[in-house]
């Protein structure tokens, strides 16, 4: 919560008003982000997490980061947690360009995802029988931080572990300005 709240305050000391939440999930994140005061849109494949996040009075649509519904240069900002992990690898590319795409030359982007000491993808069941796994690509710190580098500059970077196998990787990019 206090680096969505030191993002927030970067786009506020920016005069940024609108932001794309790419993996909005039930709107955890979104209410935080337009009870700031921005203009919030958020996307997920899942149609029940959408409702949610409407049912919440957000908006929100059903898309995925791979074609976004959105024209050039939209938002002025984007945050995504969590959600790139389930591209994979070789998709990744095309996310990251779809996401550049409809933000302004120069906005930032935030990225949250779990990482690794090593690439690895993998289909986790969650060992109880509800459903289909779920997948993951885990991406190493330097081969996440390469790949970021090549839709803009990397302003910042963290990572810290909660005490399991992974840890947490944190940036803002800022996209590029062509």
């Amino acid at each position: 919560m206090a680096r969505r709240t030191a993002y927030l305050d970067q786009l506020r000391a920016e005069g940024r008003g609108t932001v794309l939440e790419i993996g909005c999930g039930p709107g955890r994140d979104g209410e935080a982000i337009a009870a700031a005061g921005f203009s919030y849109t958020g996307v997920d494949l899942s149609p029940a997490s959408v409702q949610a996040c409407r049912e919440l009075g957000l908006q929100a649509e059903v898309a995925s980061v791979l074609e976004l519904p959105f024209g050039d240069a939209t938002f002025e900002a984007g945050w995504t947690m969590s959600t790139l992990l389930h591209v994979a690898d070789e998709d990744l590319g095309q996310a990251l360009q779809e996401i550049v795409r409809v933000l302004r030359p120069g906005a930032p982007l935030a990225i949250g995802l779990w990482g690794d000491v090593r690439d690895s993808e993998h289909v986790w069941e969650d060992g109880k029988g509800y459903g289909p796994g779920r997948f993951f690509s885990i991406r190493s710190d330097e081969g996440l931080r390469k790949t970021l580098q090549r839709y803009g500059e990397l302003e910042a970077w963290a990572t810290w572990d909660d005490g399991g196998a992974m840890h947490y990787q944190w940036a803002v990019l800022r996209v590029s300005v062509s």
